[in-house]
């Protein structure tokens, strides 16, 4: 099989065992892809059971290293194979990290409304009952070992931070720590 001229292979179609479409495109460490042929950043393998520490640990590493994006997806395997009760905590740690992968792209509004977004998901799961709260994760502020009060405080002085200066930040250096 040969390949176009831009590496990518002929005849070829991105798409898994099961037909599901695939993009097979090398990807940079923010999950932007790049040309086919080019060096990318390993990714992160979908679907993978982990304990819930297990999560917290690699996502803090993947947050550590500016892979936000990455780190977003040990976190929706965590909200896809987790508890129900747990679902929206997951959710929200993915949308923190989809937040941050975003103001590192430069995406003001859509890196703005995502951090929102998330703070107010794990805000409300670690919540005590009240205020139209509900009762899962009530009372849970540190579940794992995780700040959420301070998680929420942090994406939503990223998200003023984005607004104000208008451009990407540094993934790396402004990566939250998951645990206090």
């Amino acid at each position: 099989m040969g390949s176009t001229s831009s590496g990518r292979p002929t005849g070829a179609r991105d798409r898994d065992d099961e037909g599901r479409a695939r993009n097979a495109r090398p990807r940079d460490g923010l999950g932007r892809p790049l040309p086919y042929g080019a060096d990318g950043v390993a990714r992160q393998p979908e679907g993978v059971v982990r304990t819930p520490e297990q999560s917290v640990v690699e996502a803090q590493e993947l947050l550590d290293a500016g892979k936000p994006f990455h780190a977003h997806e040990v976190f929706e395997d965590a909200w896809k194979a987790g508890p129900e009760e747990e679902r929206e905590l997951w959710r929200g740690l993915a949308q923190l990290a989809v937040g941050l992968t975003h103001a590192a792209r430069g995406n003001v509004t859509g890196g703005a409304r995502l951090l929102r977004r998330g703070a107010g998901a794990v805000e409300a799961w670690g919540s005590p009952v009240g205020a139209g709260r509900s009762p899962v994760g009530a009372g849970r502020a540190q579940p794992y070992g995780m700040d959420l009060a301070g998680l929420a405080a942090w994406a939503r002085e990223l998200a003023e931070d984005v607004e104000r200066d208008e451009g990407s930040v540094d993934a790396q250096a402004r990566a939250p720590r998951l645990r206090a």
